[in-house]
């Protein structure tokens, strides 16, 4: 059987027949419009006219002054309520299957709140400040280190273009590297932690307390933006650095295999410049680290952090692996704190490089 439907001057009468199942067992959208149509399979009814669910509702019985011959089309469809109605039944409508006035109340609303859920969000004046002041400091302070790391005195074979042989590196000029490159790294970190007027609006010892607390973790979440997922290394200029080389500076295997694991994880989600900044300051807001004073204040700081970083992940066109992105960040959060506690347990156990970076030796102890 077919379905004849006339073509329609209204939009919405358009759309509704848009939506209309050719399967007859699915349910069956019914406008004034659908007037023309033969479904005799068809059991459920969501949506009817209003003639019909008020007839229902009130339990009247219709009758036909014309013996139930009338005509019904799209013209004449409002000249006869009762055939109207029992041409529906004869399609298949049933009528314990239409909402209720107050079922239908219920039903928009569900709609009306799915709507508001996918929404694009905007940021308000407040949390785009929040934005670029963290943009900004990390331009200034942060974007731009990781070309730097050559300035270094790196071991030759750290260079891309360089073929790596499989024979012994010297362990000391890799040590001394690694060394002054994170040194360099926490510095730049504290610099853009100090460009940032809600940090510095904290005592000093809450500061220092937080600096202490997130420098490396800040220093991975910037790291992974030069982390390449088909060769897993980190790209940092002309540099490339590998699994191997923190094996030959002392770190365990297993551990570096974790933070490898982490940096992959992270890197596939693909995220924007604002989402790395805003995670990286919920990082430094943490008020749970050791020394810290003001934590309702600072706690605050990082609900203002997470709210924006929220609302800038809907606000955000739909990307491949962007469900429940927020949460994700919120998993890898808590694993990179578990990565900072071991990552302090390494440096302390690596035989020479305690002294060669005391910056970092400070904030791991």
């Amino acid at each position: 059987m077919c379905c004849t439907l006339p073509t329609l001057r209204d939009p919405w009468a358009q759309l509704r027949l848009a939506h209309v199942p050719t399967h007859p067992c699915r349910s069956y959208l019914l406008s004034p419009s659908h007037t023309s149509c033969s479904l005799p399979s068809a059991t459920t009814l969501p949506d009817v006219s209003i003639s019909h669910r008020r007839t229902v509702s009130k339990n009247t019985g219709l009758t036909c002054p014309f013996a139930g011959n009338c005509k019904v089309n799209k013209a004449q469809r409002r000249h006869c309520p009762a055939c109207r109605l029992q041409k529906c039944l004869d399609a298949g409508m049933k009528k314990e299957m239409i909402l209720s006035a107050e079922a239908l109340v219920q039903r928009r609303a569900k709609q009306a709140q799915r709507r508001a859920q996918w929404a694009p969000v905007q940021l308000s004046k407040g949390q785009q400040e929040l934005v670029q002041t963290l943009l900004g400091a990390h331009a200034r302070h942060v974007g731009t280190m990781f070309d730097q790391f050559v300035q270094f005195r790196p071991p030759a074979h750290l260079f891309i273009h360089h073929q790596r042989l499989p024979i012994p590196v010297p362990a000391l000029p890799l040590l001394k590297h690694f060394a002054e490159v994170n040194t360099f790294m926490v510095q730049q970190v504290i610099k853009f932690t100090k460009d940032l007027p809600l940090f510095r609006s904290l005592p000093m010892e809450d500061q220092i307390s937080l600096l202490k607390g997130a420098a490396v973790e800040i220093c991975h979440i910037a790291l992974n933006t030069t982390f390449c997922l088909q060769t897993r290394n980190f790209l940092c200029g002309p540099l490339c650095y590998a699994l191997e080389d923190g094996v030959h500076v002392g770190f365990q295997e297993e551990f570096l295999e974790l933070l490898f694991r982490f940096h992959a994880t992270l890197r596939r989600l693909q995220l924007q410049e604002p989402e790395y900044v805003l995670m990286a300051a919920m990082a430094l807001f943490s008020p749970d680290r050791p020394g810290v004073t003001r934590r309702e204040e600072i706690d605050h700081l990082q609900e203002v952090t997470a709210l924006t970083l929220q609302s800038y992940i809907k606000g955000q066109p739909p990307r491949p692996r962007d469900r429940f992105l927020y949460a994700k960040l919120l998993g890898l959060l808590a694993e990179l704190r578990s990565i900072n506690n071991a990552y302090g347990y390494q440096i302390q156990h690596i035989q020479g490089l305690s002294a060669m970076m005391p910056l970092l030796q400070e904030i791991c102890s």
